[in-house]
């Protein structure tokens, strides 16, 4: 067979992968074959998403299945031979291999980035190949590995038979985090997205140091119940029975993987100090979970325990590195060895973009001052001032306006979809309770079926606490809403959340990330590809914030000594004393309302007396005041991670620019293809999505008309002028009766369901066709043969999109 005729498939099997496995690479763990390293961006617009299509690495090979050491591209051998090199070289900068080859089957062009001397590309034979152990020592060099450094960085991740592998990013993570622990580094922070599996990527890399021997004895440090008990069930399950949780404030020496909360492990009380019950180089390794709340401040109740373990190594995982005057994470751990950040993660398509309606009330824009001598509900006097947008549900409780944001909610939900889980954070726990009756009282179809409808989710709400499981549980239907205030901002992994509502003051970044990262998360099977933001009160403005996905900087510039927060003194005492919480305690509620641990910046008023000499804090209940809403936008995530606020019309413009120069070629492509269906799919890869379209300009046009009309400014023809325009010229007169009267048909099945309808075989099973006999009869009375069919649908289409 004439080489150049066979598909790239052909060339990979005959020529490329004999040549590998010539030179010694084991087929079974050295070689991969279409390794899909992105999932695909999604792109939203309405209510609708599609996903871009991702190609796939051709091959990867690997030392060993942690340790990828190059990319091959391949292509049909009609091509030049080093065609596939870009496309090798974006696969080979994601897994960072230095080894990147591309070949058409005659031979290899080979790009090494260990070269030290030019060139750096080179033409190969196909018996030129390198062995595996060419390449693995170049690769020791390039990365400077020493011979003690080799069992650690060689040691495989954990497999479980699943398939399950390390995504690109989590690979890069876990192997960087090994390469600096092996190099002699003790202080180590990792920056990964929300959602994006940091304490499965956690696993992988303790079970690595722990399989080596490198690290023996192992604690993993977290701030929640939930996000211990969740590690233990789940990522941290192949441990087994040489891991334990720390409860009841006793540390056993028999396991090896401990597992436990800050607060079982110390207290103010020496006697509550349980960490002092082994030595303090009882441990080797430590991994803290999000790690920005507990052991971020420097006088942190908590830090005593890194202190006290000062000899293992550390390892801070985080979303949000906490970056201010007076705490540094970086200043504690050092620079990120790796940052994988929301952006890149729904650039991949591992993560969820958003969009955004912003909705702004009257009162929040223009204030809101009482009568003079005013009185509350209570029969307070309102003190004489301008409350704005910060005062409302904080210092100002207005009725009217929870229940116009109760209402925007409820009508959200209604006309999208009603069983979305969506989680409103609110200002305190007093609020979210005000708006869970809100809510309650303004779907009372949805709470007859079931009264869980509506859940408020609170720290001190034992019943509401107790549904969160349920909630964040793909396959339990209720809660559907949750009401919370500081609870729910971290560590509740709700993949199927759809709707976040921003009723809360937000100044922090940190948390403002921790908050949208709620709805990032990806579930294929639930159909959960996008999630909405439904914000009142502007922090959305946050994503402006070159911060949001800039990679952190080290802010601390002083040490301040003990903070003292000003509002409350006694608040670093309430934190400490066991009396406030206890091991299995998710937060603590202080004298002001909902707090979690370790979180110095992030409480919430419930404005009762803190006592000292302060007067007493008053918050004030008024009724009777009309609310408007004055403005409400969608803004879409855009592909420079920025909200804009466009139609789709404006999106799909610019995608077409970007495949078309100018409507001509557009055109051409469109006639030559000879399946209108493949250029639609093609479009849709890139973003285009067809329903939204319809949607926004009309549902009457083809997809080419709305591709002329919508990128090219020509004047649209619908699918039925189209029809006519065909029928007016008389051309069927050529064909046999049954042969005009099969096109007729199909004809009118075009203008009523477009060009893809009548392109698939299967529309001749349809009526009226299955008035006419079976396809295959159709077919042979009315044309002769399939070949002559095909002819004649082509035709018909070159006549359907023929210019005027």
């Amino acid at each position: 067979m004439n080489k150049k005729q066979l598909t790239e498939t052909d060339i990979i099997t005959k020529y490329i992968l004999p040549a590998v496995i010539d030179k010694g690479w084991d087929s079974m763990t050295q070689i991969r074959q279409e390794v899909k390293l992105r999932d695909g961006k999604v792109i939203v617009r309405g209510q609708v998403a599609v996903r871009k299509k991702v190609k796939s690495a051709d091959i990867v090979l690997y030392h060993k299945p942690n340790l990828p050491l190059a990319v091959i591209e391949a292509k049909a051998n009609k091509h030049e031979i080093g065609k596939g090199m870009q496309q090798a070289l974006d696969y080979a900068n994601l897994l960072e291999t230095p080894f990147v080859f591309a070949s058409n089957g005659d031979g290899f062009i080979f790009h090494d980035k260990t070269a030290k001397t030019t060139p750096i590309e080179t033409e190969i034979t196909l018996d030129q190949f390198p062995t595996p152990e060419e390449l693995w020592q170049k690769y020791c060099a390039w990365k400077g590995y020493s011979e003690s450094q080799l069992p650690i960085i060689t040691q495989a991740y954990h497999d479980d038979g699943s398939g399950k592998s390390p995504r690109y990013y989590q690979l890069q993570a876990i192997n960087k985090t090994i390469e600096a622990i092996s190099a002699g580094q003790d202080r180590i922070l990792l920056v990964m997205a929300t959602g994006t599996g940091k304490t499965y990527t956690a696993f992988q890399i303790i079970w690595r140091l722990w399989k080596s021997k490198t690290k023996k004895r192992i604690l993993f440090l977290a701030d929640r119940n939930v996000l211990v008990d969740q590690t233990r069930i789940n990522d941290f399950q192949p441990f087994d029975t040489a891991m334990t949780k720390v409860e009841k404030r006793t540390v056993d020496p028999a396991y090896e993987i401990h597992l436990a909360l800050y607060q079982a492990l110390t207290g103010p009380e020496e006697h509550q100090k349980a960490y002092k019950q082994v030595d303090p180089d009882f441990f080797d390794l430590i991994v803290i979970d999000e790690c920005h709340r507990g052991s971020a401040a420097e006088d942190s109740a908590w830090r005593e325990i890194l202190e006290y373990f000062n000899s293992a190594t550390q390892i801070g995982l985080t979303a949000t590195p906490k970056e201010t005057e007076e705490v540094s994470n970086i200043d504690y751990f050092g620079e990120p060895v790796y940052t994988y950040s929301l952006k890149q993660g729904i650039e991949d398509g591992f993560l969820a973009p958003y969009k955004v309606i912003r909705v702004d009330l009257d009162i929040d824009a223009l204030g809101w001052r009482p009568t003079k001598g005013q009185t509350d509900k209570h029969g307070e006097v309102i003190q004489d001032r301008i409350y704005n947008a910060k005062d409302f549900d904080r210092t100002l409780v207005i009725d009217e306006r929870t229940q116009l944001v109760a209402e925007t909610i409820t009508a959200y939900l209604k006309r999208t979809d009603p069983m979305a889980k969506t989680i409103v954070f609110c200002n305190d726990i007093d609020h979210a309770e005000r708006m869970r009756r809100a809510l309650v009282n303004l779907n009372p179809e949805q709470v007859k079926k079931n009264e869980k409808y509506v859940m408020k989710i609170t720290g001190d709400d034992e019943l509401g606490k107790a549904q969160l499981d349920n909630f964040i549980n793909p396959k339990k239907a209720y809660p559907v809403i949750a009401t919370t205030s500081e609870l729910m901002t971290t560590g509740v992994d709700a993949k199927t959340c759809k709707l976040v509502v921003l009723d809360q003051s937000i100044q922090s970044m940190t948390k403002f990330k921790q908050i949208i990262g709620r709805g990032t998360r990806i579930d294929d099977r639930y159909g959960k590809l996008w999630f909405t933001i439904l914000d009142f009160k502007k922090a959305t403005e946050l994503f402006a914030d070159e911060r949001f996905d800039g990679i952190p900087e080290k802010v601390m510039v002083t040490n301040p000594g003990t903070i003292i927060d000003e509002e409350n003194p006694d608040f670093d005492e309430q934190l400490n004393n066991p009396e406030n919480h206890n091991e299995d305690a998710d937060g603590v509620e202080d004298s002001r309302g909902e707090y979690n641990v370790g979180s110095e910046d992030e409480w919430t008023d419930t404005g009762e007396d803190t006592g000292g000499e302060k007067e007493p804090f008053i918050k004030y209940h008024v009724s009777g005041v009309t609310v408007k809403k004055i403005a409400e936008r969608v803004q879409y995530y855009d592909a420079d991670g920025k909200l804009v606020t466009e139609s789709f019309k404006d999106y799909t413009k610019k995608t077409i620019a970007k495949q078309y120069t100018s409507m001509d070629e557009f055109v051409k492509k469109w006639q030559s293809s000879e399946r209108k269906q493949a250029i639609i799919d093609e479009l849709e890869e890139q973003g285009v999505i067809w329903q939204a379209l319809e949607d926004d300009v009309s549902r009457d046009m083809d997809p080419f008309d709305l591709i002329c009309h919508v990128a090219f400014d020509q004047p649209p023809l619908t699918r039925k002028e189209r029809a006519e325009n065909v029928k007016k010229r008389n051309y069927f007169t050529k064909y046999s009766e049954a042969a005009q009267q099969v096109l007729n048909a199909l004809l009118d099945k075009y203008a009523d369901q477009g060009v893809t309808e009548i392109e698939s075989i299967q529309v001749l099973k349809v009526t009226p066709f299955d008035q006419m006999g079976q396809p295959k009869e159709i077919v042979k009375n009315a044309f002769g043969n399939k070949q002559a069919y095909e002819q004649a649908l082509s035709e018909l289409e070159a006549l359907l999109y023929a210019p005027n």
